[in-house]
């Protein structure tokens, strides 16, 4: 396995360093810094690491922050597609955190992920219990169970879902007429639109998803979730995750609307506490001095005052 640290003047990160890890199967971009416990952050969809830019000072103050592009997602790389979608499953995508962080030298690590990170990290927790400490997940339920209480409401709301899993080529083919419009179309139907996004951040989201690779993977990884993740989910019987659980979610978002986020996620792991905070979607980058307080105060474990 080898690290290669690259050159890289990003205003957003000040002082972080950037490395591309090779795993088995993937090469993960990474960005690193700060002292303390380990704390990896995987990003969502159609993001890229960059949306932690907002957090990751004042949590760099306390913990060794690792911030990560999913595989198929900004500069990671793009594996090939395979019939069952195995390539983009969130238990293949966990496998390469798994791996950067022991390249690391983060045998045991603390974790958190927002959205499509989220899934993974919920995967990656439970195919790897002894290596995660404590987990959050920002605005959303687990994914199994929000697919079996979908209602015309969620659907609405997340149309995509049910957009991204229709057979390739159509939604890679769709999405590649005008990426750019899609993604603004996308991530700024919320309350609060695209204004959440800084403009360094937003400029390199749409340069990463500019690339039909991209889009081609993200993708299967939507597929992946209505399919071989769930199977994986069916395999793991009634387990529930053993480390404790924080979930946030937006107040303005659909999670708030269509679901009770702390009862699906009460299915599924043992230790779960969580709450609403005042925000849409995108909480790390609309509240995140809320984010920020919230993951202190539960990976530094004091108290917090949760439902």
């Amino acid at each position: 396995m080898t690290i290669r640290e690259i050159t890289d003047f990003s205003a957003l990160f000040p002082g972080f360093r950037l490395l591309d890890v090779e795993t088995q199967a993937a090469r993960i971009r990474l960005r690193i810094g700060g002292s303390g416990p380990a704390l990896l952050l995987l990003h969502g969809y159609p993001q890229t690491h960059a949306m932690w830019h907002k957090v990751a000072l004042r949590l760099a103050r306390r913990f060794t922050l690792v911030c990560a592009d999913l595989r198929g997602y900004g500069d990671s790389s793009k594996p090939a597609s395979t019939p069952d979608h195995a390539s983009y499953s969130k238990r293949a995508m966990a496998g390469d955190m798994v791996e950067a962080m022991r390249a690391l030298g983060h045998a045991r690590f603390h974790l958190a992920g927002h959205d499509r990170g989220g899934r993974v990290a919920h995967r990656l927790a439970l195919d790897h219990p002894d290596h995660v400490t404590r987990l959050a997940v920002l605005d959303i339920a687990p994914t199994r169970e929000m697919f079996r209480d979908t209602d015309e409401a969620f659907a609405r709301a997340y149309w995509h879902w049910f957009f991204l899993i229709q057979p390739a080529p159509m939604p890679e083919r769709m999405i590649g007429a005008d990426p750019d419009a899609y993604w603004r179309e996308k991530c700024g139907a919320g309350t609060a639109g695209l204004g959440v996004f800084a403009p360094e951040a937003l400029a390199e989201y749409l340069r990463c998803f500019r690339d039909p690779e991209t889009i081609r993977a993200s993708c299967d990884d939507y597929r992946a979730a209505a399919g071989i993740d769930i199977a994986h989910d069916n395999e793991d019987g009634g387990r529930k995750l053993a480390c404790p659980l924080l979930a946030l979610w937006g107040a303005t978002g659909a999670i708030e609307r269509c679901f009770d986020a702390l009862a699906l996620w009460r299915e599924r792991a043992k230790d779960v506490r969580g709450k609403a905070l005042p925000g849409g979607h995108y909480l790390a980058e609309d509240v995140p001095e809320l984010v920020a307080e919230a993951f202190e105060e539960f990976f530094g474990y004091t108290p917090m005052t949760l439902a």
